[in-house]
């Protein structure tokens, strides 16, 4: 049996992220960047938990600025681990941090970390056709590729599910169900 559209949406602020974010091929660095970061701060918690801090993170995190993240001290740490709208975990506020600085370091290795990270499948989005939200995967072969690719590299909080969710994120897989009608946007 096929739904109608995907389920996994349960505030306003997820749906709208779902119709005008959600699997749809993204290409600037800082948008890259600012996803990555999302999705590590995600972990352990719900997307709506994410969404809902977005903003504050923004702010807090000089607009995902990555070389202001990057050169952040102790101090500045300090003072975001006191800040009620960020997700404040000490080891994530840290690998905000280093993943900034490796970041860099893909930036400057490959020239972009957009060609980097879409290298992965040949700069082609991967269109999947789930009828059933049960049916998606939480990783999948290339998540694991770039989940082992980047722990080498030395990024925290890249798990294989989380590198998978960030592959939906920015559209290098399209996981909208075939009833979404947004399964068709992407492709």
């Amino acid at each position: 049996m096929q739904e109608n559209k995907c389920s996994w949406m349960t505030t306003e602020l997820e749906e709208r992220y779902h119709h005008t974010e959600w699997c749809i091929p993204k290409h600037d660095d800082k948008v890259l960047f600012e996803f990555l970061v999302l999705e590590m701060m995600q972990a352990g918690l719900s997307w709506a938990i994410i969404l809902n801090k977005r903003d504050g993170m923004r702010e807090a995190f000089s607009n995902f600025d990555i070389e202001k993240i990057s050169k952040y001290e102790q101090s500045h740490k300090d003072i975001l681990l006191e800040n009620k709208n960020i997700i404040r975990n000490r080891l994530k506020i840290n690998a905000l941090v280093s993943n900034a600085q490796k970041f860099i370091e893909i930036q400057k290795e490959y020239g972009t970390f957009d060609k980097y990270i879409w290298g992965f499948i040949d700069n082609k989005p991967i269109n999947n056709s789930w009828n059933k939200t049960e049916d998606m995967p939480a990783t999948s072969d290339i998540s694991d590729a770039i989940s082992i690719d980047l722990k080498k590299r030395g990024f925290k909080f890249v798990g294989s599910t989380i590198c998978y969710s960030y592959m939906q994120a920015i559209g290098m897989v399209n996981d909208h169900l075939v009833g979404c009608e947004h399964y068709s946007c992407n492709k």
